[in-house]
């Protein structure tokens, strides 16, 4: 990828984003796309100028006040007034990435020449990206149908001069600004919003879509790491690795389960504790079984991947214009059922990653297979790595409950207009946290199976051993006790500074 990115001339993709948010690379729009926003918004002001007939958002009130017409006079301050009284959110404030990631989208969506938004309007979100100028959102106030309005509301305020910023400084850090201040700083004028713009803005799913791509990325990178800890966990429990040989997995082809039998015999190549002896015939589910269980998770990423690929690449706002055919259509393209549904599932999927992980962490303190009680020398003097696990499991229950789907739920709004809502949002933000806490469980299994492999006398693969050679420059052995807080920091530290090639992924 260039220096700069330039949105409408293909389809964005998950790759593409990743690249676009950790290698911060510039945006605008091509040519092509202007030209179709142009169009669209020269299209909308004739049609405005044609006729008087009722337009839902454009010259009506919104949700149940669709009824009430608005005259010509008043279509911009009805605009800003949209934004103004939709910027209802509280709670706490959206990560930055996860809002550079959502003004993404917002800008992608709004290129393709159906919104009939202004070119100066997008061109404004443009640059506070290409700044890092980033909106202050948050996280609690959307129903997930007629858009993510709170959030979306509190993105579009910047424009009308309004609202907070998070804007990086100099020395790589975000620090908290008034609008009003950067306004000064940048020698901006506020954005006169036009008919429908204000609706254009805060229609759409981008604040869901921001979540699930966000959640997307991570749960890539986690699927790959669930492989390679459990793989130093199974060498460190002296397992055996007959159970990932590809025979058994041809008979029962799901291709997520295909992939991490692969990723695994691939791992374990060169290894000499798989050469040694085993006194044991089977291993536990956790360690045998992680093809299975790890696999059917990939399945899910991929599949929610295609859901999210379809939607970053769509107009989701509300009505929709179409300059060619001369029609301005109301319909809900804004209800997130599709990513509702898809977060929820893949919640469920990678909270399994880590349940199944902290099974492995319990196995390897038990005291088996030749392994101290708890990893530690003297236990007893020593609590070892006994708590770790403590907290392993208190996450993995965590998730049991933020697994619960947010998608089953509806709650009605805006006088029984809105009458069904897909509550993506909070789909959105319940993935976020599952899949923190997944790295964090891996983490603690990472630590676990780092101490456990070193009271083996045979050496693993090259790759696992300078991995663990790596990681022990963050973290060393546990000769005893010490304070384990930071060890398990350092650890989600070490993981986050992993970075695999796409073909890994």
């Amino acid at each position: 990828m260039s220096d700069t990115y330039k949105i409408g001339e293909k389809l964005i993709s998950l790759s593409d984003i990743s690249k676009i948010i950790t290698e911060n690379i510039q945006i605008e729009l091509s040519d092509k796309a202007s030209k179709k926003v142009v169009a669209c918004r020269d299209y909308l002001n004739k049609k405005m100028a044609d006729s008087s007939s009722p337009i839902y958002g454009i010259n009506t009130g919104f949700g149940s006040l669709c009824n009430h017409k608005i005259s010509a006079e008043d279509l911009e301050q009805l605009q800003k007034n949209l934004v103004i009284s939709h910027a209802c959110g509280i709670g706490d404030t959206v990560p930055n990435d996860v809002v550079k990631i959502m003004m993404l989208l917002k800008i992608q969506s709004l290129s393709y020449g159906h919104s009939a938004v202004q070119l100066v309007t997008i061109n404004r979100l443009i640059e506070m990206f290409n700044r890092n100028i980033l909106p202050v959102i948050y996280q609690q106030g959307s129903l997930g149908a007629s858009g993510d309005l709170a959030p979306l509301a509190h993105m579009s305020l910047v424009l009308l001069g309004m609202g907070e910023v998070n804007i990086l400084n100099n020395e790589g850090e975000y620090v908290k600004k008034s609008t009003s201040d950067i306004m000064r700083e940048m020698n901006w004028e506020t954005i006169k919003l036009k008919s429908k713009e204000g609706l254009a803005l805060l229609n759409g799913t981008q604040f869901m879509g921001a979540y699930g791509v966000w959640s997307l990325l991570k749960s890539q990178k986690l699927s790959y790491l669930a492989d390679l800890i459990g793989t130093i966990s199974l060498e460190a429990f002296d397992g055996r690795n007959e159970s990932f040989d590809e025979l058994i997995h041809l008979v029962r082809s799901h291709k997520g389960q295909l992939k991490t039998a692969e990723n695994i015999r691939d791992l374990l190549d060169g290894s000499e504790i798989q050469n040694q002896v085993k006194e044991h015939v089977q291993d536990p589910y956790s360690f045998r079984c992680m093809p299975q269980v790890h696999g059917a998770t990939k399945d899910v990423i991929s599949h929610v991947e295609i859901v999210f690929t379809t939607e970053i690449n769509s107009v989701t706002d509300n009505p929709t214009v179409f300059p060619k055919e001369d029609k301005i259509i109301s319909g809900g393209n804004f209800h997130g059922q599709p990513l509702a549904l898809s977060m929820d599932y893949l919640a469920l999927s990678v909270s399994e990653l880590g349940s199944i992980s902290e099974r492995r962490t319990y196995q390897l303190i038990s005291g088996k297979r030749g392994l101290p009680s708890f990893l530690i020398a003297e236990p007893g003097l020593n609590s070892g790595m006994m708590i770790p696990q403590y907290t392993a499991a208190s996450i993995v229950s965590q998730n049991k409950q933020l697994c619960t789907p947010a998608s089953s739920d509806s709650i009605v709004s805006s006088n029984g207009q809105e009458d069904h809502v897909s509550m993506g949002a909070n789909s959105g933000t319940k993935l976020y946290k599952v899949v923190e806490n997944v790295e964090r469980i891996l983490a603690i299994e990472l630590m676990n199976a780092v101490q456990a492999i070193a009271f083996r006398k045979n050496t693993s693969s090259v790759f696992i051993e300078s991995l663990i050679d790596s990681y022990r420059e963050e973290v060393p052995f546990l000769n005893k006790d010490r304070l384990l807080h930071t060890d398990i920091q350092k650890s989600v530290d070490f993981l986050q500074s992993l970075d695999f090639s796409e073909d890994l992924l």
